[in-house]
């Protein structure tokens, strides 16, 4: 199964990857998680990926693209199911995806548009907060740590992302509307496309998705 996650920032792509990958063995290749490595190396291209991402604006096609054909041409195994989880998020990124997996012989078998209302994301992002140390995530609300500020994981700092505060989150927002949406028309038109409701809570998600792949 060889599937890609759409969403706007809060949606929950993030918690459904992690499911999908102990659920049904999926690989995932999460373009937003490489852009962080990145910019932990504390390269000029690094401090260039922090700022644009604390802005939330996108970071070029280009880029991104070429870090998802690294990715996809030497770090994954091809036999196995994966998904991709913040790409594409423009409709010249989707384009560049479908040409790199068919050169591949590893097309899409279809894509799931994850839904909810703007109220429910701020929410959300608002009180997330994630692990420096391990990265596991948290929410003050629906997942508190059980000792506050502390990672139940491994014991490190938690923190709150640079662009999880409301006036990034709703810059986000507006840049996933004007960028990203379109391409749920684009992968509509290859009837790829299934749509889920997750303004639910996760395990009702996780219910949908169960009843789609049957």
């Amino acid at each position: 199964m060889r599937i890609v996650l759409l969403g706007p920032p809060g949606v929950g792509k993030g918690t459904l990857a992690d499911h999908l990958k102990k659920k049904y063995h999926l690989v995932p290749v999460a373009t937003g998680d490489m852009l962080r490595e990145e910019t932990k190396k504390g390269s000029v291209l690094g401090r260039e990926i922090k700022s644009l991402m604390e802005k939330g604006a996108l970071v070029s096609d280009e880029l991104v693209t070429q870090l998802v054909v690294q990715k996809v041409e030497h770090g994954l195994d091809l036999s196995k199911g994966f998904m991709f989880d913040g790409f594409p998020r423009t409709v010249a990124q989707a384009q560049d995806l479908d040409t790199l997996l068919e050169r591949v012989k590893a097309p899409l078998d279809f894509v799931l548009s994850m839904e909810a209302d703007v109220d429910v994301l701020l929410a959300r992002l608002t009180g997330r907060r994630v692990c420096r140390k391990c990265g596991a995530l948290f929410h003050v609300i629906y997942k508190p740590s059980q000792k506050e500020g502390i990672c139940d994981v491994c014991g490190g700092e938690l923190y709150q992302r640079g662009d999880d505060n409301a006036k990034t989150i709703q810059s986000r927002m507006q840049v996933y509307q004007q960028s990203t949406a379109p391409i749920i028309d684009y992968y509509a038109k290859q009837h790829k496309l299934k749509k889920l409701n997750a303004n639910v809570e996760a395990a009702d998600v996780r219910l949908a998705v169960a009843a789609m792949l049957k």
